[in-house]
């Protein structure tokens, strides 16, 4: 159907000869008719050719085959035949309402006609428009480009379509789809200084690009005359929002292919102003998304300052006091009192440095930057270690451990699967009163491993379950509030996704909170399991 109309579009000039010779085959017929029977206003046979005529090839085939309508039925069978004459004055008459009937039929059937095709490329302007405001939900900005390049080019029939966003601010993206010569002379157009409207004029400021108005490019040149190249199949439609240029779409058409109509200037002015309006709705997008992160960002400062002006000054404290104590001369310390500041100095330095792996923990988490060293390990051996190294912290507790003996190793960081459980026991001790009972728990499910820290605390506020692992955040209580940053539970959940696994909370009947985690279960196969006693 397209070879079709490109193929009238090229030979409009012939349709005045169809029209000719439809009127002639209509002569002939009607000749035919009248050697055989004498048929009243058979003239009227004229308007098939006129109609036909004004469907197939316009307004102006078809007058002309009314004029030779008029023209062939008074020649060829009014008295005296073959002369424009009339003997009858009467069928002067009859003439006349044969041409005005031809010219009224003609003109209805060519206006149908263009309603028909204004209506078609109304429908594929419409089409077109759907499938690039579709297109543009594309998460990825080339990618939508490109997908509208190739809609433009296969619609239009072009040998490029390039599609230019963001030649300025933070959205920034080129595509373009064709023939690579074709593609050098888009870039080409793209790169040039000048664009002049029409012929070859300096613009002024009434004739500088407007959203969708089409562009001729000219390219420099060194001297004037002939060596002087325009490049007629070169368009460039820009891309504006507002007075601002956000982009351009380069165009150009195929060899010999014929120029754009007013259909194809309109349809690409539309593409052209949603595009823009695409542009502006990311840029404001990504600006939202920045302003988001600089919000959290700036909260995070800012809770990080509040917890770095307490929490890390309350353990320095502690330590300076006790080695200011040890450092004085005129004080005799005993053995035992010695030992106790040394012990002070140590547990205070111990919690300073978790502290300071938790902020540098979560820093690693928030930027993406941590990648677990994973190795094949035995958690019942990692268990036995943590609870080793906090029984100065668990001594007031019943620790109860619930450990399959047929549990096996587990690919894991060993050193961040010790933290998370370091943090989830600490977090127990602090939260349930002495002598209460602490269960770690681990069992096999499917294809991962559960495991669990349980204790018999107050147990988590309902409001609280939902930001009880962001940074920072602390369950407000009555009563004194444990020492903490916040930040363990926040770090334990960067980890264990860091693994592939989650972490949640519940409140247990009875009182008290559970604490959760996955590990994914590779079973080991032809892999050495590395440091089974749990040595990392």
């Amino acid at each position: 159907m397209r070879e079709i109309r490109a193929w009238l579009r090229s030979h409009r000039a012939s349709g005045y000869v169809v029209a000719l010779g439809l009127t002639s085959i209509v002569t002939g017929a009607i000749a035919a008719i009248e050697q055989v029977a004498d048929v009243a206003n058979i003239s009227m046979l004229y308007l098939l050719a006129v109609m036909a005529s004004a469907i197939f090839f316009g307004n102006g085939p078809a007058i002309l085959a009314s004029v030779a309508a008029f023209l062939a039925f008074n020649f060829f069978f009014i008295e005296p035949e073959y002369t424009f004459k009339v003997a009858n004055e009467d069928e002067w008459l009859a003439l006349g309402l044969l041409l005005a009937t031809g010219a009224v039929a003609g003109q209805l059937a060519a206006a149908l006609r263009n309603r028909a095709r204004e209506a078609g490329r109304r429908e594929k302007e419409a089409i077109v428009m759907y499938d690039v405001v579709r297109l543009m939900g594309e998460p990825d900005l080339h990618r939508s480009l490109t997908a509208i390049a190739e809609r433009l080019r296969a619609e239009l029939d072009l040998a490029v379509v390039a599609v230019a966003a963001g030649t300025e601010g933070p959205v920034r993206a080129q595509a373009d789809t064709g023939d690579s010569e074709a593609i050098a002379l888009a870039h080409e157009a793209q790169r040039l200084p000048e664009m002049i409207m029409g012929g070859g004029q300096a613009p002024t400021a009434a004739s500088r690009a407007r959203p969708g108005r089409w562009i001729r490019i000219v390219p420099p040149s060194v001297s004037p005359g002939p060596q002087r190249v325009r490049h007629d199949r070169v368009r460039v439609v820009p891309v504006n929002l507002g007075d601002q240029r956000v982009g351009s779409i380069v165009l150009v058409r195929a060899v010999g292919s014929p120029q754009f109509g007013e259909a194809e200037d309109r349809l690409l002015s539309a593409v052209a102003h949603q595009l823009g309006l695409y542009l502006e709705r990311l840029r404001l997008h990504r600006e939202a998304t920045e302003a988001e992160v600089l919000r959290r960002t700036d909260e995070l400062k800012t809770a990080l300052l509040n917890a770095v002006s307490h929490d890390l000054r309350t353990p320095l404290s502690s330590i300076i006091a006790s080695a200011d104590s040890l450092l004085q001369q005129d004080v005799s310390w005993t053995e035992e009192e010695r030992r106790d500041f040394a012990r002070a100095i140590e547990e205070e330095a111990e919690r300073l440095n978790r502290l300071i792996g938790n902020l540098l923990n979560l820093s690693r988490i928030q930027a993406g930057t941590l990648v677990p060293e994973k190795g094949w390990y035995d958690l019942g051996a990692l268990v036995d270690e943590v609870l080793g190294r906090l029984r100065p912290v668990t001594s007031n507790h019943r620790v109860v451990v619930d450990m399959p003996e047929d549990l096996p190793a587990i690919s894991l960081d060993y050193v961040e699967i010790d933290e998370v459980l370091s943090n989830l026991v600490e977090n127990a001790v602090k939260y349930s009163p002495s002598a209460s009972e602490i269960v770690i728990r681990a069992s096999r499910e499917k294809c991962f491993v559960r495991v669990e820290v349980a204790d018999r605390g107050p147990g988590i506020p309902p409001e609280a379950l939902p930001r009880l692992f962001d940074p920072f955040y602390r369950v407000r209580k009555e009563g004194p509030t444990p020492k903490g940053t916040g930040l363990g539970l926040a770090v334990a959940r960067g980890l264990v996704e860091a693994h592939g696994g989650r972490i949640w909370v519940e409140n247990r009947e009875g009182g008290g909170a559970r604490f959760v985690f996955t590990l994914p279960l590779h079973e080991p196969e032809d892999h050495p399991m590395e440091a089974a006693m749990g040595q990392p």
